[in-house]
C-alpha cells in the first residue's frame, strides 16, 4: 500500500504543478532530520514529500492535525501521525515525534504555525510544541528550514518553489523566539528571492 500511495503523491504533484523547484543542501546521513515548513495549503506536505524523495531521502513522518487525518486517511500510509490541539494527547504526539528523531533514518516534518496562513504572509509565528520536540530529542538531528511558495508565472499550472536551509544549531535550551526569528530570517530571504524570480 505504501508504494501505491507513494506513486499517487508523485503523480498528483506532477499533475497539479508545472514544476517543482528546490535548492540543494548537504544532508548528514548520520543524523535524522527535523524539517520545519510554512503552512499555507493542502499541498505543503505533499510537495515536501517529493523533496524528501528526491533530495533528503529519509523515512518521512509528518505531524498533522487530527481533523486532517480524518479527512485525508491515505496520509497515514506515508508516515502521517495526528495531533489534537488543546488536549492532553498532544504531549504524547510531541514526545513520539522526538522519539522518531532518535533514528538517523527518519525525517519528522512539522508546521509549527499550527494552522493555514496565506502563502505570502509577512510574519511567521510558531506554536510552542516544536520546542518540546527539540528538547526531548537527543540532539543528534539536523534541523532544516523549508519555505515553500506557489506562483503561476506564465504557465497554466503553478510552479512550486522550495527554499531549503540547514541550520548550524538545533536551538535546544533556547527560547522559542530565537528559533522563530531564525526561521523568519530564512522565510524573508526566500520571499525576496521568490519576488525576484524571473522565468
Amino acid at each position: 500500500m505504501n508504494r501505491i500511495v507513494h506513486y499517487y503523491i508523485k503523480w498528483a504533484v506532477g499533475k497539479a504543478f508545472h514544476e517543482l523547484l528546490f535548492n540543494d543542501i548537504v544532508v548528514d546521513q548520520n543524523k535524522s532530520i527535523l524539517l520545519i515548513g510554512n503552512h499555507f495549503s493542502f499541498w505543503d506536505g505533499l510537495i515536501l514529500y517529493c523533496v524528501n524523495d528526491k533530495l533528503l531521502k529519509k523515512k518521512l513522518h509528518v505531524m498533522i492535525l487530527e481533523e486532517t487525518a480524518r479527512k485525508e486517511r491515505f496520509l497515514k500510509y506515508v508516515g502521517a501521525f495526528s495531533v489534537k490541539k488543546d488536549s492532553k494527547s498532544i504531549v504524547r504526539s510531541l514526545d513520539y515525534a522526538a522519539e522518531l528523531l532518535e533514528d538517523p533514518a527518519n525525517l519528522v516534518l512539522m508546521f509549527p504555525q499550527g494552522k493555514l496562513y496565506a502563502n505570502f504572509v509577512t510574519n511567521i509565528y510558531f506554536e510552542k510544541g516544536v520546542m518540546r520536540i527539540i528538547e526531548k530529542a537527543t540532539g543528534n538531528f539536523q534541523l532544516i528550514f523549508a519555505s515553500t511558495f506557489i506562483q503561476y508565472f506564465k504557465h497554466k499550472k503553478p510552479t512550486a518553489t522550495v527554499y531549503l536551509k540547514s541550520e548550524p544549531e538545533n536551538y535546544a535550551g533556547e527560547n522559542i523566539d530565537k528559533l522563530q526569528d531564525a526561521y523568519q530570517r530564512h522565510y524573508e530571504a526566500s520571499r525576496v528571492l521568490q519576488t525576484e524570480f524571473d522565468i
